[in-house]
């Protein structure tokens, strides 16, 4: 059968297998199953078998589960309650008030995670309840927080960052640095959208609070100490070289469980509460991970992710083309594998290609972030789409519709470090000299 045929077959069974209800982890390992039995020579049970068990076993994908239970050890202190008293007085000028929280949240923790499932579940487990608390819609909220969880790709440190560097023998240090102010910008961008939104809905956002002064802004920004230094102990940790990523999510949730006792909410009851909250949680998030990297496996030995690579390659694009015809083809990607998926399968095809094409194998990585970062809100495998459905028990539909603005927006970026190549190579240069 050709590509174009097992392409059709595989799409079929995703959306027959989604449509009976079957939850995405499982459905993503039957429709690799189905693809193994019909189209590889190699045992589908064996190949299941062990790759399940290897991502699910990864040390590195510690670090999830770990940030995971910190924030739901946070979300159970006066942590939430106070991140919004310290930076609610500063966006009550702000066109869209305390939505502008969601965005500087995920750039925070960003900092810290580098993941954006993780990013999305810590900040949504804080900023969602206050949020629907002082009577902000819906669709906006979880819309704004599904966008910028994905900031934890791009932000550093990064998985996704390291994955590219040792793939394409770009150094990381300075794909971390390449990645601030792209981060920047695009968490500007989503702020900007906010804005535009509450210009145009002026009805649907809440009243200000009372005026402070700049000595009463000051004081209540107080309340952010604690996640500051939360903040600075894990990126420190990080950093100084003193602990692995994975490491210094131990930290945090060490410190989230200092926090939690030093303000009085610890206690038995939501210890025990915090851990069952982010094990179900976590549990969620690795079976789709898990029937990813199946389904990842499956895609490799049929040879499809390498076939439309090689073919990209054979058209003779030029610089502008080929970048527009990659970023679509990560996109539709993207709805079927993770990001970590995409890079490895395809960038042993796709990266000689582009240095061929005179294209900065240091920028292109950041383009390669922000095109995964889309692949997170693009259904039916954006893992912040389900991550949020989990949350929030909408349906997976409706959470990518009110997501659809700042996929739009991701867009642009794309478009802006294009334009404006020195957004992303600016600050490496300076860390050269």
């Amino acid at each position: 059968m050709s590509d174009i045929g097992i392409t059709l077959v595989l799409v079929a069974a995703l959306f027959l297998i989604l449509g009976s209800g079957v939850w995405i982890g499982l459905t993503l390992t039957g429709v690799a199953w189905i693809g193994m039995q019909l189209f590889s020579s190699r045992p589908a049970g064996d190949a299941m078998a062990v790759t399940i068990w290897g991502s699910s076993s990864s040390w590195t994908l510690t670090a999830l589960p770990l940030f995971v239970w910190m924030g739901e050890i946070l979300f159970r202190t006066r942590l939430s309650h106070d991140m919004f008293r310290g930076l609610a007085p500063w966006m009550q000028a702000l066109p869209g008030r305390l939505l502008h929280v969601n965005v500087v949240g995920c750039a925070i923790f960003a900092a810290v995670s580098g993941s954006s499932a993780a990013t999305c579940a810590t900040i949504g487990k804080m900023s969602l309840p206050e949020l629907k608390a002082r009577g902000y819609p819906d669709g906006i909220s979880i819309g704004s927080l599904a966008g910028a969880g994905t900031l934890g790709l791009l932000i550093p440190p990064s998985i996704i960052m390291i994955v590219y560097g040792v793939t394409a023998e770009v150094s990381i240090a300075q794909l971390f640095i390449a990645g601030v102010l792209p981060g920047i910008m695009l968490a500007a961008l989503f702020s900007g959208y906010l804005m535009v939104w509450a210009w145009r809905n002026p009805g649907l956002v809440p009243p200000a609070d009372k005026a402070m002064s700049l000595g009463e802004k000051l004081r209540e920004s107080r309340h952010l100490i604690p996640v500051v230094l939360l903040i600075v102990a894990v990126l420190g940790s990080i950093y100084t070289g003193i602990a692995t990523a994975t490491e210094a999510a131990a930290v945090g949730v060490v410190g989230a469980l200092v926090i939690s006792a030093a303000q009085g909410s610890l206690n038995w009851q939501t210890f025990k509460e915090s851990l069952l909250g982010g094990t179900r949680l976590y549990c969620m998030i690795a079976l789709i991970l898990a029937g990813a990297a199946f389904l990842t496996l499956s895609m490799g030995y049929i040879g499809l992710p390498r076939h439309l690579a090689e073919w990209i390659a054979t058209l003779g694009l030029s610089k502008f083309e080929l970048l527009f015809v990659l970023m679509v083809f990560y996109i539709i990607l993207g709805c079927f594998l993770d990001g970590i998926s995409m890079v490895v399968l395809t960038m042993g095809v796709i990266l000689p290609t582009v240095q061929k094409a005179g294209i900065d194998p240091l920028w292109f990585g950041i383009f390669i972030v922000l095109v995964v970062e889309m692949a997170q809100i693009t259904p039916p495998v954006g893992f912040n789409l389900f991550v949020l459905q989990g949350m929030t028990q909408r349906d997976i539909g409706w959470i990518a519709k009110v997501t659809l603005p700042f996929f739009f927006l991701m867009i642009a970026a794309v478009g802006l470090i294009y334009l404006v190549p020195e957004i992303v190579t600016f600050l490496p240069q300076q860390m050269r000299r």
